[in-house]
């Protein structure tokens, strides 16, 4: 018999097949192939993005010319642009606001043919301070609530461009998913005085089965009430409720483990598509003591369908006792880059140019333009 396995921070039930459940080869495998042609993320074609906001380079001075390690750029069909005012107001029984915020690219890596899933721990330590200064960054507009990074990789997970990158979206309402967090958290914390991702993660540990991966200073596991075949999520062992404030120290741990859980879905899953989110805390200056960040990683194995959009129940497939062991028992070494490019490994001397474009917007309001 299948089960019902309820959210302890939102109240959302999911249903876990339990009698039946799925394994790896079960689920549709889809290609990956890289084309390569006429990339507007490749070096020599920075005039097809706008200006960059922010890039890592090995000589200063040299903005929006080839020769970077990452670039974050706007988007150039932005969901939201920086420009004006909110204008906040109602019509009717309705309220709205101008679309004002910010939308980001992180380009990752000048290489075409290499993917998180490939990164050394210089390569995914660059996208992960970049993702901190960004979030740093947008806090000093006070129009904005919330910055959200993800990632997706894959025509089915949503990217329309295949040179790796990440997004952010920076929006001037905190989103009612991370609201539902928030609050489950803060109900939580004020009945037993505890942070429930600490109590979740103590639990983890102690139980072990759903446990994917783990270093000194982070766990990676599948959640015991997985919307998802195989998802994923990575917390710190210490208490934080903020990713922007994360330590050098942190993002080597971090880094590992992230490119660790990505090679482990590659070789489990014959190197999925994914989506993963950073959820971290608002940007209202003051502390959450009782959340704490994370990241959640979710490959496209299945599809919302009717029942989900209708009940808010997820269906899942795979419980993830399974889906854990079939990961611990792959290796999660960095899966190889065929034909890799050596340039970034040569490279020495890096340095960050966060340029400051010449007219008066903020660094992130130049115009729209990349993914």
């Amino acid at each position: 018999m299948s089960e019902l396995r309820r959210d302890t921070l939102t109240g959302r039930w999911n249903i876990i097949n339990t009698d039946d459940p799925l394994g790896p080869e079960a689920f549709d495998r889809e290609s990956h192939r890289i084309v390569g042609s006429k990339c507007p993320f490749c070096p020599a074609q920075e005039q097809f993005t706008p200006p960059e906001i922010y890039a890592i380079r090995p000589t200063p001075n040299a903005a929006n010319k080839p020769d970077w390690l990452l670039r974050v750029i706007p988007n150039k069909f932005p969901a939201l642009k920086i420009e004006g005012d909110l204008n906040r107001r109602g019509m009717g029984i309705f309220d709205l606001c101008h679309g004002v915020g910010a939308h980001e690219v992180i380009i990752e890596t000048p290489d075409h043919g290499r993917q998180m899933a490939n990164f050394n721990s210089e390569e995914i330590a660059r996208v992960l301070i970049a993702f901190k200064l960004r979030l740093l960054d947008l806090r000093g507009d006070r129009r904005l609530k919330y910055s959200l990074i993800f990632k997706n990789f894959g025509l089915s997970a949503g990217a329309s461009l295949e040179h790796a990158h990440s997004q952010l979206i920076a929006l001037p309402i905190i989103p009612k998913r991370v609201q539902e967090e928030l609050h489950g958290a803060e109900r939580y914390f004020e009945f037993r005085e505890r942070c429930a991702f600490c109590d979740m993660l103590h639990q983890e540990l102690q139980e072990s089965e759903r446990l994917v991966a783990e270093n000194r200073l982070f766990v990676a596991y599948c959640p015991f009430v997985s919307s998802f075949p195989f998802e994923v999520w990575i917390l710190p062992r210490e208490h934080h409720s903020d990713f922007a404030q994360i330590t050098n120290e942190e993002i080597e741990d971090f880094g590992r483990l992230l490119v660790e859980t990505l090679g482990r879905l590659h070789r489990a899953l014959f190197n999925p598509s994914y989506n993963f989110i950073i959820h971290t805390i608002p940007m209202e200056r003051r502390d959450h003591e009782e959340y704490h960040w994370h990241l959640e990683l979710i490959p496209k194995l299945t599809k919302v369908a009717g029942f989900e959009w209708g009940t808010g129940f997820y269906i899942n497939p795979t419980p993830p006792e399974l889906a854990a062991q079939v990961l611990r028992n792959v290796s999660g070494s960095p899966i190889p880059c065929v034909g890799e490019s050596k340039t970034a490994e040569s490279k020495k001397g890096m340095v960050e140019s966060a340029i400051q474009p010449s007219n008066s917007l903020p660094r992130q309001a130049q115009q729209e333009g990349g993914s």
